[in-house]
């Protein structure tokens, strides 16, 4: 089955499982408990809920994720500074979920052999993020971003799931520390690129980044492999 990728319109079926799923999953988390609730209350064929969902309630957790993922737009960011505008789209992407079935997915996503699936969930939030600002770069930069802020957002993600502040508000508080410190780093990028000493010390391995460019269908694949200019 070819993974469901952000671009992709979710599978009805699937969406009508996760829909009968999410309200077991804060008492018995991503699990077969909730998977074969979810396949009987939503009248699917076993045979057919297991072809969409191989991995029971874990392809159900990656497809809450993409939901998720799916809702990132840009609207009334018009007046906003850059930095304001991707902290306000994270922010949006974390308001629109429920803390409980986070709490469990940040647990089953934390096993071993889910995390290379979590980091790459989280590539892809970030990607939303970027693409939805209408991010434009297509070298090295591409990654770069989309690495800093996959980090920024899990990091807020596990603040906010312990924060008991009102409204949230130290973890928002957190959240624009962070995209500050981002800003600050790339500031710091575009002032070496402009000083000569650092032009020269840097000369062989920016020849090399200068080769990398991003997907040729960036935005909207679920792997995101890179390619050399030739």
């Amino acid at each position: 089955m070819q993974a469901e990728t952000r671009a992709q319109n979710p599978d009805p079926i699937r969406d009508a499982l996760l829909d009968v799923a999410l309200p077991h999953v804060p008492f018995d988390g991503w699990s077969p408990a909730t998977f074969d609730a979810a396949v009987k209350e939503a009248g699917v064929a076993p045979d057919i809920a297991r072809a969409l969902c191989p991995r029971g309630a874990v392809d159900l957790a990656v497809a809450y994720h993409r939901r998720g993922d799916r809702a990132i737009t840009a609207e009334g960011l018009a007046d906003m500074r850059y930095s304001e505008k991707v902290a306000t789209l994270v922010r949006r992407r974390i308001e629109a979920t429920d803390r409980e079935v986070v709490r469990r997915g940040t647990t089953l996503f934390a096993l071993p052999h889910h995390a290379p699936e979590a980091a790459r969930l989280m590539w892809e939030t970030a990607d939303a993020v970027w693409e939805a600002l209408g991010d434009t770069s297509r070298d090295v930069n591409w990654y770069t971003k989309r690495a800093i802020l996959s980090g920024v957002i899990s990091s807020t993600i596990l603040y906010w799931l312990g924060d008991q502040s009102e409204g949230s508000a130290a973890t928002w508080a957190f959240l624009d520390r962070r995209i500050a410190d981002v800003m600050r780093f790339e500031k710091t990028k575009a002032r070496l690129r402009e000083n000569r000493a650092a032009q020269a010390l840097f000369a062989v391995p920016n020849a090399f980044l200068s080769r990398i460019r991003a997907p040729r269908s960036a935005g909207g694949r679920a792997d995101y492999p890179g390619y050399r200019a030739r």
